[in-house]
């Protein structure tokens, strides 16, 4: 006999001023199953996702829990009905201890408005040991690992008794041996009645840990998939809506020297402390540079001093021979580098100006979008137009406010006014971090436009998988410092994944703490 759903979501519909969010959308989730939530950006999954957990209100439709209509004015109302919500940015106290992140707003904890301490500790070493999240009640959740604070927030669900459990892109930050703990992890919950919506861009993570998928595009469902009759491609066909491959080929480039040395380079953090620590790296023509490692252990600094952004306290960052060390950004768009910053809103576009204006933006003084004071507004509409064509950006116009765009459209206008400008040097921090399959095939092509052209490309990104794709030698840094150079063709996910983790390898090569990025 077929089980009834747990959760069902029928002919949900959501609108935002004249954008359909859901249009007529149905959903169900049975009983000890994860189910696979898959589409392009903009495709609704977050949305639909919001109004399960009661964060919005769907203006028709009907949700229903073990068969009975159910309506949500709040993420306590689902909770309550035993659903929750993990989502990809952590909701924790990093100066309260683990004991009271997870207690916290949890009326059973406190009946009689005194918290009781010792059970709510019984009960979540009960927990973790169950499911195989081990991590310590009393520990403060600022000294630790970005996996164990993954665990936090899950046990956070189960000391709840939720019995449907929404996971957003829960693998984006965490190293390939907490990806494969955090598989097993969710293995556990499902064996133990619970059920799973998993949400990721990650179809190689979707094949291994899913029961099914269901695909959305542009706020419809499109079809769903077992996913033991599926495959990669036809899910990524089905998200995007063409069978186009996304596999961007490496091309075999002969160019020789040296374009950016780092020799010597120490960062401080925002608190004063060192992040990067008297690092080394060598950069050459027609190579791509791979930047691994877990977030927080020294890429954002490196990269900001590498873009101007932050000052370096020692050592030097040399471009073709010229000492370019704590330049501002201006003098580094006259050296010919590209600035693909991490932090996309606040360091890399004016998200209020309209996409023309974000366009010319670093070249407005330069001919011919200037006649001395005055701006040309007509060669600025011409330009940015051509780059909307040329970049496949899509928009109603280039007078468009940016802020309107989807992310992968945002991600594009920055690309667009970076390269344009005939770059030596492309320095691109998390370039697709957010961004759906087909948004990340077209920035690895452009990036592999580069490096065939000459360039050099400085990649950082905490996804294996890509850094594995687009490198030629892949650097890992760990609590501010490189743990191991491994040339891209020799590298595997496990090897990368302890370099991460701090374990070093022992061969000669792997302990250089400097790479010269020469493509074969």
């Amino acid at each position: 006999m077929t089980p009834h759903p747990l959760v069902e979501m029928r002919d949900i519909c959501k609108r935002f001023l004249d954008v359909k969010a859901e249009d007529h959308v149905d959903l169900s989730v049975y009983p000890r199953e994860i189910v696979g939530l898959l589409g392009e950006n903009g495709a609704g999954k977050t949305t639909l996702m919001k109004i399960l957990f009661g964060l919005y209100q769907p203006d028709s439709g009907a949700i229903l829990v073990n068969g009975e209509e159910v309506t949500f004015h709040s993420p306590l109302d689902t909770i309550q009905h035993g659903i929750g919500m993990v989502h990809q940015h952590f909701n924790l106290v990093d100066h309260h201890s683990v004991i009271e992140n997870i207690i916290i707003g949890d009326k059973k904890s406190s009946p009689r408005g005194i918290v009781d301490y010792r059970g709510a500790r019984k009960r979540i070493r009960e927990l973790s040991e169950r499911y195989g999240l081990e991590v310590d009640p009393d520990s403060e959740v600022w000294q630790l690992s970005v996996g164990e604070k993954q665990r936090v927030e899950i046990l956070k669900a189960l000391y709840r008794d939720v019995k449907l459990l929404i996971l957003d892109e829960p693998t984006a930050v965490l190293t390939p041996q907490e990806v494969v703990n955090l598989f097993i992890t969710l293995k556990q919950l499902v064996k133990h009645g619970l059920s799973i919506v998993f949400i990721s861009h990650k179809l190689n993570e979707v094949m291994e840990v899913t029961d099914r998928s269901v695909i959305l595009r542009r706020g419809r469902r499109i079809g769903e998939q077992k996913t033991s009759e599926t495959t990669k491609e036809k899910l990524a066909a089905m998200m995007v809506g063409t069978d186009e491959s996304f596999v961007v080929p490496k091309k075999a480039v002969s160019f020789q020297g040296e374009l950016l040395k780092i020799d010597s380079l120490t960062v401080k953090n925002d608190m004063g402390l060192v992040a990067v620590n008297n690092i080394s790296l060598t950069l050459n023509k027609g190579s791509t540079l791979g930047i691994a490692g877990v977030s927080g252990n020294g890429q954002r600094e490196l990269a900001e001093a590498l873009g101007g952004v932050r000052r370096a306290e020692s050592g030097r960052i040399i471009m073709e021979g010229k000492d370019i060390t704590n330049l501002p950004p201006a003098r580094l768009v006259e050296a010919k580098m590209a600035r693909i910053p991490e932090d996309r809103f606040r360091l890399g576009l004016v998200m209020d100006f309209n996409i023309a204006e974000n366009l010319v933006m670093e070249k407005h003084r330069q001919p011919p979008f200037s006649r001395g004071i005055f701006l040309s507004w007509p060669k600025i509409m011409e330009s940015a137009r051509g780059l909307i064509e040329k970049f496949d950006i899509r928009t109603p116009g280039a007078r468009t406010t940016t802020h309107s765009l989807s992310g992968g459209n945002i991600q594009k206008v920055l690309l667009a006014r970076e390269l344009s400008m005939d770059p030596t040097v492309v320095l691109a921090a998390q370039p697709t971090r957010g961004l759906d399959i087909g948004a990340v095939s077209f920035v690895h092509r452009l990036m592999e436009d580069e490096r065939s052209n000459g360039k050099g490309i400085l990649f950082i990104s905490e996804d294996l998988d890509e850094l594995l794709a687009v490198s030629d030698i892949i650097a890992v840094m760990y609590e501010g410092e490189i743990m191991g150079i491994i040339p891209a063709a020799e590298a595997t996910k496990e090897k990368l994944g302890r370099l991460m983790m701090g374990i070093k390898d022992s061969s000669p090569a792997e302990k250089t703490r400097e790479v010269s990025a020469y493509a074969d």
